[in-house]
């Protein structure tokens, strides 16, 4: 065995144990060992440590080996090639040899790193066992990289190209049945269009139509109500529109990709077909976009009588009839009493025996008002205050009278009605009214000419129902009907709504 250079035995002794460099600065411990004064960083609070014996000291301070200062400055000179063993990567904070590695932060650290305060409890490993153990990691990756390609490779070779035929036929037929749902769809879109188109041409008729009767006072109003109804349509059938757009423009991609799948299944050469197939990124994704016809509605509510009428009647008050109304006691069922001012009927309990005059009602307890109307616009109001059996608006002339029939607009009758907690329009089929209080005051206002009745919550100008669509050819009177003990009606003096 050669024998060792007795200046490298020498000088081993003036090596420091953590920078592996002869002394520079050194400082002797408590316990004795000597390190490079830049090598040892103590806090002046808590207890510090040796980094070789871990036994610690109870100073704060260090004291400078002056003796070993000396042996090294001498160890220096004997030996100028002892400091060549730093490696040529250093650590950027100490300046030291990168000898360790971090297992536990997954980095190069020198021996000072080692015993800071960050890495306490951490895990450390020579370099040169870190570096093996990643070079088992990476032919590991490597081989079975290997393995996954060759794997691959008679995948591709296995690949037969009828299978692949096979598929773009079933997509073909998956197309060809997903546009055809599409076309059903667009049509769909374009009828619900439509429909909507035409409900706002119907209301705009209606509008033109209840506007003309109010002369030129209401061209404005009307205008204006046009205007919010075709902005109205224009909204909704936007929506709409952007969605048939949508529809179209993915049925435009569908067709699109129908068209290739075409010209791949008929093309001639398979590998190149094959290839081609192969090649592309992806199809047009049709099963994952879910497609849905966009339906809509006018909000007609929106456009429903209570403003018309509101507004009506109260820029046209003066060419609205308020009308007295007073009762014909010749009209009335023998089981209602008629006040002596003719302005208010009740129910009784007891039949009284009365001369029939022709125009007396005997079967339902009705009563008409004493002037019959043929023309022109008219208002009165009435009073149902602690009354919940009773019916009310306006009836023909020619009415029924004698026989149990049911008085509706298709008899002659055009009422409301209140039965108990139940409010509605008494029609064929009763229409209940809109849920809300039920009026203890209602208006009645008729139309001779455009055919309309219409009811109004007296109390707040409110709209209830209107009769509408009748063509009137006789005179129509005031109609009221009680039943039950104590209910009753009065007329009162009234203003027309809104005004």
């Amino acid at each position: 065995m050669a024998a060792r250079d007795p200046v490298e035995s020498w000088t081993e002794g003036v090596v420091c144990s953590i920078c592996r460099n002869i002394f520079t600065g050194p400082v002797i411990l408590e316990c004795g060992h000597n390190f490079c004064r830049s090598c040892i960083s103590w806090g002046r609070e808590g207890r510090n440590s040796c980094p070789e014996c871990r036994v610690e000291s109870t100073g704060h301070s260090l004291t400078v080996n002056r003796a070993m200062v000396r042996l090294s400055e001498q160890a220096r000179a004997l030996s100028p090639n002892l400091t060549a063993k730093k490696s040529k990567l250093q650590c950027e904070k100490h300046q030291e040899e990168l000898q360790l590695f971090c297992k536990t932060d997954k980095k190069l650290i020198c021996l000072i790193c080692a015993s800071a305060q960050e890495h306490t409890s951490h895990s450390f490993e020579p370099i040169e066992d870190a570096i093996e153990f990643y070079k088992e990691q990476a032919k590991s990756s490597s081989e079975s990289l290997t393995e996954k390609t060759s794997e691959i490779h008679k995948m591709e070779q296995k690949q037969n190209i009828s299978e692949v035929q096979e598929q773009a036929k079933s997509s073909f037929e998956s197309v060809t049945e997903k546009t055809s749902e599409i076309h059903k769809m667009e049509q769909k879109q374009k009828e619900s269009i439509s429909e909507v188109q035409k409900q706002s041409h119907k209301l705009q008729s209606q509008v033109i139509s209840q506007f003309a009767e109010l002369h030129q006072i209401l061209t404005e109003k009307g205008q204006h109500l046009l205007r919010d109804i075709r902005e109205e349509e224009k909204k909704i059938v936007k929506t709409m529109e952007k969605n048939l757009q949508e529809i179209q423009e993915y049925l435009k991609s569908i067709q699109e990709e129908l068209s290739k799948l075409q010209e791949q299944t008929d093309h001639k050469d398979g590998v190149l077909f094959l290839k081609e197939e192969v090649g592309r990124k992806r199809r047009v994704s049709y099963e994952a976009k879910l497609m849905s016809v966009e339906d809509g509605a006018l909000p007609i509510e929106k456009f429903d009588r209570t403003f018309f009428y509101n507004m009506a009647l109260r820029e046209t008050s003066d060419i609205i009839k308020r009308v007295s109304v007073t009762l014909d006691v010749e009209t009335a069922h023998p089981l209602l009493a008629v006040s002596e001012d003719r302005k208010r009927v009740r129910w009784t309990r007891d039949r009284r025996s009365l001369p029939d005059t022709g125009k007396r009602f005997t079967v339902w307890p009705c009563v008409l008002g004493s002037e019959g109307f043929t023309l022109g616009r008219l208002y009165w109001e009435v009073e149902v205050v602690g009354s919940q059996w009773w019916s009310l608006g306006v009836a023909a002339e020619s009415v029924e009278r004698k026989r149990p029939v049911t008085l509706t607009p298709e008899t002659g009758v055009w009422s409301i009605r209140r039965q108990g907690v139940e409010f509605d329009a008494f029609t064929s089929t009763p229409s209940p009214l809109p849920a809300r209080p039920i009026p203890l005051r209602v208006g009645v206002y008729l139309s001779y000419e455009s055919g309309t009745v219409s009811f109004y919550d007296a109390a707040t100008k409110s709209h209830l129902h209107t009769f509408t669509g009748n063509k009137f050819t006789e005179n129509l009177y005031p109609f009221f009907a009680a039943w039950r003990r104590e209910q009753c009606l009065r007329i009162v003096s009234s203003s027309a709504p809104g005004v």
